[in-house]
């Protein structure tokens, strides 16, 4: 007799949105594999779509909106979730037939919403998930989610609206899941939360049992225990708060990747004061050099708003002589747009567009330049590269310690025919341009 089991339901996702949302994703996606369900890469074979959405920004909601209709179009079954996901009333009006809506991180009601709309047959049989949970980034490298929400209340950021107040893990918490994603693969660890240097305070900075010792819910002591597991460890989105600089040290001693996210947002300090962000601008440009004295080769990324309201030119010219002096590594820009809900969308002196994209374009025409010159001082000099994609016949892309993924550069090699996606090489540094590195493997 020949036992024939029903196939189990297939569930798609359509991630949008910051590296936050695709942990989101990720424990949901693990939640139902847990459950039974298998995941479809296609709108036709799946019973029922995910849309994970970003609300952040306006363009960002109508990308997301885009994605709802094609989801739609495509399969007609579709569960919304994510930072729109508060916006409900939106999301209805607009698509009356989407089956649920739930907002951010609120795994349970995802889940249930999928058992209702693509139940799991009785006797489906159920594979297990592997151990570092489903993924959707590479092997090689995992976002590790240490809190939730923020307690900023920055006048362009409607985010504690859409995700509340800060919410920390608990730091054994956090280390059992990268203990399981290094054993599974993970060579990098990418720290994230909305605010990296507030981790712990919501828990007064107790400390939990870990190994025999002790661990403290703090961003030092969590950074210098995941050092010790054998990965890369990267921390984004760090606010530069006073005990940022005890973490300078781990990084001189490789416990730690030397780079630092750090949301600037701007440098004069009447802007800052608009947006309510710290304004002292001095004293975060002696302690860069402090910082550089401690580790030279730590990276500082960070990403800057032209066009804020009330920014005159007095005020974007100060931003560029503070770039000229702060030597940032990396630098992203943005031109301010107003977000639905955000306090600064009724302070006066609104910047047109053509002036925004004037200074958008001189802000990059600066930091590239910076940039430029800081990666060609990196010629000849030999560093430690993780492979991303290889192609089997000699090239191969990859990252330096310097470079995040999908927003930072690449390391661009040749005469690498055995390189593989996770593989660490020593290579010897050739050519740059803006945002690249060229070099081939040594050793």
């Amino acid at each position: 007799m020949t036992l024939t089991l029903p196939s189990a339901p297939k569930v798609g996702m359509v991630s949008l949105g910051c590296p936050k949302a695709l942990v989101d994703s990720e424990r949901i996606l693990t939640k139902l594999r847990s459950d039974g369900y298998q995941l479809s890469s296609d709108y036709e074979a799946a019973d029922v779509v995910l849309v994970n959405t970003c609300g952040f920004l306006d363009s960002a909601k109508e990308e997301s909106l885009a994605a709802i209709g094609e989801a739609i179009a495509e399969n007609g079954r579709v569960i919304v979730t994510g930072c729109m996901g508060n916006e409900a009333e939106v999301i209805r009006n607009k698509f009356p037939e989407v089956l649920a809506i739930t907002g951010p991180h609120q795994y349970e009601s995802v889940v249930g919403a999928v058992h209702v709309a693509a139940p799991m047959p009785p006797s489906a049989y159920l594979n297990l998930v592997p151990e570092g949970g489903l993924k959707l980034t590479p092997r090689h490298y995992s976002y590790l989610k240490i809190s939730e929400g923020c307690n900023h209340r920055c006048s362009f950021c409607i985010i504690p609206s859409i995700r509340g107040d800060l919410v920390s893990r608990r730091p054994d918490a956090i280390l059992r899941e990268a203990e399981k994603l290094v054993a599974a693969g993970t060579r990098e660890l990418l720290v994230i939360s909305q605010d990296t240097s507030a981790y712990g305070v919501d828990l007064r900075h107790a400390a939990w049992p870990w190994k025999g010792g002790e661990v403290r819910a703090h961003m030092t002591d969590l950074a210098r225990a995941l050092g010790t597991l054998g990965a890369w460890v990267r921390l984004h989105y760090v606010y530069p708060y006073p005990h940022v600089d005890q973490v300078i040290p781990l990084m001189a001693e490789g416990l730690v990747t030397p780079y630092l996210d750090i949301p600037f947002q701007h440098a004069a300090p009447s802007v800052l004061k608009a947006m309510k962000r710290p304004a002292n601008e001095a004293k975060v440009l002696e302690r860069i050099r402090g910082w550089r004295d401690i580790c030279p080769d730590i990276a500082i990324r960070s990403s800057f708003v032209v066009g804020f309201p009330g920014e005159t030119e007095a005020d974007f010219e100060y931003l560029l002589q503070w770039l000229e002096e702060a030597q940032l590594d990396r630098v992203g820009g943005f031109r301010f747009e107003p977000v639905t809900g955000a306090a600064a969308n009724a302070l006066p002196g609104v910047v047109p567009e053509e002036v925004k994209e004037e200074r958008y374009a001189r802000l990059m025409e600066t930091t590239a330049r910076i940039s430029a010159a800081k990666l060609q001082a990196k010629v000849g000099r030999e560093i430690d590269v993780i492979i991303d994609l290889a192609d089997g016949e000699g090239g191969a892309s990859g990252r330096s310690k310097a470079d995040a993924p999908e927003i930072d550069g690449e390391v661009h090699l040749r005469d690498a025919p055995d390189a593989k996606p996770g593989d660490i090489l020593r290579v010897l540094v050739e050519d740059a341009d803006e945002h690249d590195l060229f070099g081939v493997p040594v050793g």
